[in-house]
């Protein structure tokens, strides 16, 4: 079977930076998961994986439009220290907030007396991701998980 919009794909993967740095991969034990069609993955990696089936191997280049965004600097702004619940804050610590977008990641880049800078662009956005994938498996999605947009398996305990 192909991979096409609602299959479930099965994949190994390693992902990396243009430097060749190890951002994230998959376990040999626990392959990743997706439903295809359904945007559960960045689009530029979805679209180079259409038509593929278990067994084909490649290497994709994913540019940051096609990623998490190209950087915007109007995301990089200070906000006051008393909105954090605590004092040990540092640059690299990391946060949710919510927002009227919804959840968003932002990561401290900055604390100067009163004031705490706030990056809440993706900690990916501007860099081109280079993933390595091995397709293990492509199945039809079942009519719950194409109603519920995700992959159901046997440790899903959300519903």
């Amino acid at each position: 079977m192909r991979i096409a919009k609602n299959t479930v794909v099965s994949m190994s993967y390693t992902l990396k930076d243009p430097d060749g740095n190890l951002i994230d991969q998959s376990q040999d034990n626990a392959p990743f998961y997706y439903l295809h069609g359904a945007s559960n993955i960045i689009p530029g990696l979805e679209n180079q994986l259409a038509g593929k089936q278990a067994g084909d191997a490649l290497s994709v280049a994913v540019s940051p439009q096609d990623g998490y965004g190209e950087r915007d600097d109007d995301l990089v702004r200070a906000v006051p220290r008393n909105m954090f619940d605590t004092d040990q804050i540092q640059p690299g610590m990391q946060f949710t907030a919510h927002s009227e977008h919804g959840h968003r990641l932002v990561t401290v880049v900055g604390v100067d007396g009163d004031n705490v800078t706030l990056d809440e662009n993706h900690p990916l956005a501007g860099v081109t991701l280079h993933f390595d994938v091995k397709i293990l498996e492509v199945r039809s999605a079942s009519e719950e998980e194409i109603g519920h947009g995700h992959v159901h398996g046997p440790d899903d305990h959300h519903h």
